[in-house]
């Protein structure tokens, strides 16, 4: 695959093999494979407004160094700027974690989700990562007033310190990362996108059925009228000449916003572990639908 990639973009860069450093309900580390397949041949910059845990991000950044990556929780956004400026602080504070949680699961993850005191961006970063290591099937979900409110999960000894992906992630957030910021996906598309640059779109999924909306990153969600919003400004770019692959669940709402690019479309099978009954985790089809052949 690299050997491939090298002959249609030119340069493979020398960058550290990295993996997401949370687990994000929709994550795409399953379809690495067919991502990679369907990225455009070229390409000026690269644009990843849903960044949840990069996992397409660590792959194109061996393939090109001038990444514009965003998300609208700030939680996450702070822990990949910690990452990027403060790895080594950050590592000797989940150290710290990894030890108090061992000593007390249960009482531990609920003291640390429930505080109410102040944290700075380490600490605050920190904090995020071991519950997300630690929450019922690495969930983010907070309630209308924003607050985290997951339980915890049903782990025996869940890895908190990653300490050699955090190194590699560090030098490739360095390397690669041109921005790296909270900021609504419209407005860094609509300001910053121009013709030849190739965005990956990654929203959170339309639900496939009334029940499937189980969680919500913000405390505003996504709805199906920000789904209709996202079809607007995947037609404006192709105006401009810009490269877009998106994901989302197979659903017939979805196939019609994006039926002038059917042709373009593929499915994509894969499983969904979040799910909390384990038969219901496999089997999903997910829509792989790009603007350009």
């Amino acid at each position: 695959m690299k050997s491939e990639k090298r002959e249609k973009c030119g340069i493979l860069y020398q960058t550290p093999g990295c993996h997401p450093f949370v687990k994000w309900a929709g994550g795409k580390s399953q379809l690495i494979p067919q991502i990679i397949r369907l990225m455009p041949p070229k390409f000026a910059r690269y644009f990843e407004p849903f960044l949840g845990g990069g996992a397409v991000f660590f792959h194109i950044a061996s393939y090109n160094r001038n990444a514009f990556l965003s998300d609208i929780n700030m939680d996450l956004i702070n822990a990949y700027k910690v990452i990027r400026n403060h790895a080594e602080e950050l590592i000797t504070a989940l150290k710290y974690h990894q030890t108090e949680y061992n000593k007390s699961p249960k009482r531990y993850y609920y003291q640390l989700r429930d505080t109410t005191e102040v944290l700075n961006k380490i600490e605050n970063a920190a904090r995020f990562i071991t519950l997300n290591k630690t929450c019922y099937n690495g969930l983010y979900r907070v309630n209308k007033y924003g607050l985290f409110n997951v339980p915890i999960g049903r782990y025996k000894n869940p890895l908190i310190c990653d300490t050699i992906n955090l190194r590699k992630m560090n030098i490739v957030l360095r390397q690669c990362a041109s921005y790296l910021g909270v900021i609504d996906y419209k407005k860094i598309l609509i300001e910053k996108a121009v013709k030849d640059d190739f965005v990956y779109l990654d929203p959170p999924f339309h639900p496939i059925s009334n029940t499937a909306n189980f969680t919500s990153y913000t405390n505003n969600g996504f709805t199906l009228k920000d789904q209709k919003e996202l079809a607007i400004i995947f037609k404006e770019l192709t105006r401009r000449g810009c490269k877009l692959l998106l994901s989302n669940s197979n659903t017939e709402e979805i196939r019609r916003l994006y039926s002038e690019f059917s042709h373009l479309t593929e499915v994509a099978l894969v499983n969904r572990s979040i799910n909390a009954v384990g038969s219901k985790r496999v089997g999903h089809n997910e829509l792989l639908i790009r603007n350009y052949s």
